[in-house]
């Protein structure tokens, strides 16, 4: 019997572990997570308004509940105090590492760690209830907001701060993270993109969104849109890019309306330094960019400040390394063949990747589908190989003997059941638990 874990539980996780199964009628699958809690960006990531992709998580539940593969949390593979990679090695006949992307990439410029400067992953973190999360105030003394980036968690991230708290009170928001921003001041809200809007990376339905808020108005500029030779005429634009410009077209064209914050959508303005007043963020100095002809931009000397008090940054994300695998720091993956790992060039025996640290952080949730199967198309060639090495009968116990203890599936049922109570109390639907203490009580079946 072949006996696989798949190291996270997002999507690509997920994704795996379905394909193993599909494919193979006798694997049992581990599918293990540093955190209590599965389905890693989809319940973390997914901005709490968009019930319709954090549905995702009953597809992927129907994967964790299969017969053959069974859900571990609280397992921490590699780093201070975690299980080691060899140890994990030893307890399994393959194991397959789907730990996606998890750092930031920066802006690299002055003041970029002032306070109040910020990735867009730790704000969404926050409003999302990661137990990492922390309640950094982000939004104390703010008026003015800039996020850096035009990609669907810039939009995101300029939603969640354009939107009433009522428009949020439906959703499984911390309630402390709904108060903060049922307090906010925000008024304006700037988008900002270092190139031209038939470049920017958002979706045209996330776009859309923007112009549908009830208490915010979108702003763009005419003449800033026209230095994009593409938007006097989109017709030569793939579609989607077309979409996203024949938008901005019509709020070009449309009469501002008064509303309670405004959402500024700039283009051809590139970050150079971060304004600093009182030791705090109190703007963000951009270079005017224009085309260079080939595809490019280039730097115009001339320079425009946008006050702001909070800064987020949302120019992409980037791999880390996982200790004990191997990664290439340019590309910020795991070197692999077809989902093999590769050491010093050289397949290494019963060890693979799927998803973000396997292809870099591009493509949309689905597009972690294909990349899966092609990994476990690989480990099922295989198999034979690797089941000729002795594995353990139930790693659960050998885990637990070595000093950590699995939340398994009936655990993390215990979370959701105190999630529902916990929206029962505040007159929510359900709401998330924010901490490690109140998940890891609730997993226990105590009291939160």
């Amino acid at each position: 019997m072949l006996r696989v874990a798949v190291v996270g539980s997002g999507p690509s996780g997920c994704y795996t572990a379905q394909s193993l199964v599909q494919q193979d009628s006798s694997v049992r699958v581990d599918v293990l997570d540093r955190l209590p809690c599965p389905y890693g960006l989809v319940r973390y990531g997914v901005a709490p308004d968009h019930e319709k992709i954090k549905s995702l998580q009953n597809s992927l539940r129907t994967v964790l509940e299969h017969e053959r593969v069974r859900f571990l949390g609280c397992v921490q593979v590699g780093g201070p105090g975690g299980l080691p990679v060899r140890r994990l090695r030893e307890l399994y006949h393959a194991v397959v590492y789907c730990v996606g992307a998890a750092a930031d990439r920066r802006l690299g410029i002055p003041g970029e760690d002032l306070p109040g400067s910020w990735s867009a992953t730790e704000f969404v973190s926050w409003y999302s209830a990661h137990p990492d999360a922390v309640d950094a105030g982000y939004l104390r003394g703010v008026h003015s907001a800039v996020v850096v980036g035009v990609g669907n968690v810039a939009v995101d991230v300029a939603r969640m701060l354009a939107r009433r708290p009522e428009e949020l009170t439906a959703t499984d928001m911390p309630e402390a993270a709904l108060a903060a921003l049922a307090a906010g001041t925000v008024r304006e809200i700037h988008m900002v993109g270092r190139r031209g809007p038939s470049q920017a990376r958002f979706t045209t339905k996330e776009l859309r969104e923007l112009g549908s808020l009830s208490g915010a108005g979108v702003v763009v500029d005419p003449d800033e849109l026209a230095l994009d030779p593409a938007y006097a005429d989109p017709s030569g634009l793939p579609a989607a890019q077309r979409r996203n410009v024949e938008v901005l077209h019509g709020w070009a064209a449309a009469p501002a309306r008064g509303a309670e914050r405004r959402v500024r959508l700039r283009f051809f303005l590139r970050p150079v330094e971060v304004l600093e007043r009182g030791g705090r963020v109190a703007g963000v100095r951009f270079e005017r960019t224009v085309p260079d002809g080939q595809g490019g931009i280039t730097g115009t000397g001339r320079y425009e400040d946008v006050a702001a008090q909070l800064l987020l940054r949302s120019v992409g994300y980037r791999g880390v390394p996982l200790d004990g695998l191997p990664f290439d720091a340019v590309t910020g993956t795991v070197p692999h063949k077809e989902g093999r790992v590769l050491r010093d060039g050289a397949v290494a025996a019963g060890e693979y990747v799927a998803g973000w640290i396997k292809r870099g952080p591009t493509g949309v949730i689905g597009t972690n589908r294909p990349c899966a199967k092609e990994t476990v198309t690989s480990l099922l060639a295989d198999a034979p190989a690797l089941m000729r090495v002795q594995v353990p009968e139930d790693a659960v116990a050998v885990l637990r003997a070595d000093g950590v203890e699995p939340v398994e599936w009936d655990g993390w049922q215990a979370i959701e059941r105190a999630e529902a109570r916990l929206g029962a109390s505040l007159g929510r639907g359900v709401v998330k638990l924010p901490d490690w203490d109140s998940l890891r009580a609730a997993a226990a079946g105590r009291d939160v």
